[in-house]
């Protein structure tokens, strides 16, 4: 049931906010209404993925996480 006066005034508030807080609004309505967006598994992703870059790019991508991932170079701060 709808309640004219309620929804004029969320409607207020909305017009108040941020661009940002108006999309975590919109974000939490579709929750609560059980329409919120369903993200994609991480093995579907990567089939996704497949292809899009060449084998040799993938390689460097690997080499540079293994090298330099978790490394602290503590003269930087």
């Amino acid at each position: 049931m709808e309640n004219p006066t309620t929804i004029q005034e969320i409607v207020e508030r909305l017009e108040k906010l941020t661009l940002g807080q108006q999309r975590q609004v919109l974000d939490f309505t579709l929750e609560l209404s059980g329409e919120s967006p369903r993200g994609i598994s991480g093995k579907e992703l990567i089939e996704f993925a497949a292809g899009l870059f060449p084998p040799e790019d993938i390689e460097e991508i690997k080499r540079a996480i293994e090298e330099d991932c978790g490394q602290i170079d503590k003269s930087e701060w």
